[in-house]
């Protein structure tokens, strides 16, 4: 067993094991509501929603939602930026025992359809902007049941099947209670890329994602206000950390979400002096446009106390230079949508150590093993396998048995991340899960555009890897052998990319070569190729 070194760092008021409540998410909001019922629990523009108002919205949505037929364990799809629709569908969808799942807006009509079918959803809630992609293969999965949100005035080309607001008042008032178990029963489906092409519905129960806020709380208590914090929740809610670090933790502790649907330096700036953030989630990419407007410190950026980095790791230069025109500390931290997300963070109450993701949240324990057995603890300063257990981990993965007894193992979550961990439990990720690129704060894997890739009639070989940028973090690079007779230019795989999938996770760079480095048995080196085309970095 780990010797647990971490722990020496905590104090004695913050407590190393939490107890979990048991309750679900939708007790959450009820309790908030009872205690902070005025206070400002959404700000979107112009509009201001108390808890009182989201209570009353969110029942609405709860009473629509079983008019509709909506029971127990079905699953209720959430294709929106950030709004306020987005909370009251989601609280709603959870009031009535229903299971979220959460739909990145950038997907393409055959991802969508692909995640659609997996999670077995019927009900959609989905951008008005996006419907005409939901129509084009709505008739290949199980959907039946489509509320479209549109967050201005709007003459829609389209008859949408029922707009928000008709929704809303469709039901009865009233919500038929709904008995849930907080451990057992599923809240959120959260899809993570898949190596094998195919998506992987984290199971995330309601214990999990209560776990996972608590623990934040704990960690974080010598900084916190509760119900008096403004989250700058600029991070999309439908990614696992904006989930729980904005929209979750807001809600948890009375505090008010501040809602910007997509991260525009001018809006997120006019924002930000205008509401006075305390607390700003985000990746480093924000952070870099922040740091290099030459302006920022106007915008009375230092309204911002605490910004929590997670999804990508934080240059050291940029972390100093931001914390120095705000004034705000950087929290590197990190997770996995498979862990609700959160399992380290640098902490307040001890030494932060840039380049490290710092040390375990309370109840959670964690261990780097050998990376052939998965068993034997490396030393400190040794490369292992990370591995990690706690009550924010996933159930399993949504309908597969195989990959949830290769992930879970004696309740140990392996993370197939590289890292090391020093003598005091800080720990280091040093390499990605399974050749995962990062661009701009996403998630890209390989295999996913490599699949595409290959669906190009004049391509016989690719392979993607990621090369650093000093903006995005990483820029995803394919690299392709032709075949015999064919040709294709860069300008014409892009296109073809942009028009096959996600906007995120299109090549910016194509190599063209004769050939490709192998092993004996002719499996492509993909390390090979990710040293040629990376300069060599220096520590």
């Amino acid at each position: 067993m780990s010797n647990k070194t971490w722990l020496n760092s905590y104090p004695a008021h913050i407590a190393t094991e939490v107890e979990i409540p048991n309750k679900t998410l939708p007790q959450v909001l009820q309790e908030t509501t009872q205690q902070y019922p005025d206070n400002n629990a959404l700000t979107f523009y112009h509009k201001k929603i108390s808890y009182r108002e989201l209570s009353t919205l969110v029942g609405a949505f709860a009473s629509a939602l079983q008019q509709s037929g909506v029971e127990k364990g079905d699953r209720v799809a959430i294709m929106l930026p950030n709004c306020p629709q987005y909370v009251i569908s989601y609280y709603g969808a959870l009031t009535v025992g229903g299971i979220v799942t959460q739909l990145n807006p950038m997907l393409v009509e055959r991802e969508l359809q692909y995640i659609l079918n997996d999670s077995g959803a019927e009900t959609i809630v989905i951008f008005d902007a996006l419907y005409p992609r939901l129509k084009a293969i709505q008739s290949e999965t199980k959907v039946k049941n489509v509320v479209v949100v549109s967050l201005q005035p709007t003459e829609h080309s389209f008859a949408p099947d029922i707009v928000f607001d008709e929704y809303l008042k469709s039901g009865n008032g009233k919500v038929s209670y709904v008995e849930i178990d907080a451990a057992e029963d599923v809240a959120v489906l959260q899809y993570t890329g898949g190596t094998t092409g195919r998506s992987k519905g984290a199971m995330l129960t309601h214990r999990n994602l209560v776990a996972n806020v608590v623990q934040c709380i704990e960690f974080y208590q010598d900084d916190l206000n509760p119900g008096q914090e403004r989250y700058l929740t600029v991070i999309p809610l439908f990614h696992v950390f904006g989930m729980t670090a904005c929209m979750n933790f807001a809600i948890f502790t009375g505090s008010s979400s501040i809602l910007l649907p997509r991260f525009d330096l001018e809006e997120v700036l006019n924002t930000i002096k205008v509401e006075k953030p305390t607390v700003f989630p985000g990746v480093p990419t924000m952070y870099v446009a922040i740091t290099n407007h030459p302006e920022a410190e106007k915008y009375g950026i230092d309204s911002i106390r605490i910004c929590n980095s997670g999804s990508a790791p934080m240059p050291v230069e940029l972390l100093r230079e931001f914390e120095r025109k705000t004034g705000a500390r950087i929290l590197e931290g990190y997770g996995l949508s498979e862990a609700s997300p959160v399992t380290h963070c640098n902490p307040i109450f001890a030494e932060r150590k840039p380049g490290t993701v710092g040390i375990g949240y309370p109840s959670t324990e964690y261990k780097v093993v050998d990376l052939g057995d998965g068993i034997t603890e490396v030393p400190p300063g040794e490369l292992g396998e990370l591995i990690i257990r706690g009550p924010q981990i996933m159930k399993g993965y949504w309908n597969m048995p195989e990959e949830t007894a290769n992930t879970l193992r004696d309740g140990w979550l392996f993370t197939g991340d590289i890292a090391r961990m020093d003598d005091e439990g800080y720990v280091s990720i040093v390499d990605r899960k399974k050749d995962m690129i990062i661009a701009g704060g996403f998630n890209i894997y390989p295999r996913d555009v490599e699949e595409v890739l290959y669906e190009h009639p004049a391509v016989q070989e690719a392979v993607v890897v990621g090369v650093p940028d000093e903006y995005r973090g990483e820029n995803v690079k394919a690299v392709l052998v032709l075949k015999a007779g064919k040709e294709a230019s860069e300008e014409e795989i892009i296109q073809y990319c942009r028009d096959n999938m996600s906007a995120y996770k299109v090549p910016r760079l194509v190599e063209f070569r004769a050939e490709l480095p192998k092993t004996a048995v002719g499996k492509i080196l993909r390390r090979v190729i990710k040293e040629e085309t990376s300069p060599k970095q220096t520590n």
